[in-house]
Formats: C-alpha cells, structure tokens, sequence
C-alpha cells in the first residue's frame, strides 16, 4: 500500500477573492470571543493570499514586521491591524452584541 502524503492546512490557499477573504475574517471574528491573537493570524492569513509583498507596499512596512505582526504570536499596534485591513479592502464596523442577526 502506497504511504498517504499528507500536508498542513493553509487557509490562504483558498482565499480567492476579496469576497472570501471578507467572509473568512467575519467568520474568525464570530469565532475568536476575546483572542486578539486569533484574529491577527487570520489577517495574516489573508494577507498572505493577497500577497505579503503587495501589502507591504501598500501599507508601508515592512514585510518582516508584518510576516512577524500577523503570525498569531506578534502583537500588532491597531495602527497596523487599520492599515492592512484598509490595504486588503476590508470595512471594520462596530455592531452591538446585543442586536440580533438577521
């Protein structure tokens, strides 16, 4: 029997469009409660589906501070969380907990 190759789950594979980049970060904030580490690896995700260097440029820092600020063990200033999200071409918006879901 041949052996099974098996390879880690890498979200950003399938991150296509900016649809379902938008939709990946709505789900992990629905997902994360509180983890602010959670959400910052799933911008890292995105990015990298974008493109880190293209982001890099777009944001102006450096693709380093941003591989290192998204890996879910950085801690990015929400400065950095504002200008990659406007570089990736997401709204934040603020909804309250308390309204339901239509």
């Amino acid at each position: 029997m041949p052996k099974l190759k098996l390879r880690k789950w890498d979200s950003a594979e399938h991150l296509k469009t900016e649809e379902d980049m938008a939709l990946n970060l709505e789900a992990c904030f629905q997902e994360a409660g509180d983890d602010a580490l959670f959400i910052a690896k799933a911008l890292g995700n995105i990015t990298r589906a974008k493109g880190m260097s293209q982001l890099s440029r777009d944001t102006g820092l450096g693709r380093e501070s941003l591989y290192k600020a998204l890996s879910g063990e950085g801690n990015p200033s929400f400065a950095t969380i504002l200008k990659v999200t406007t570089a990736l071409g997401i709204k934040l918006h603020a909804q309250s907990m308390h309204t339901a879901i239509t």
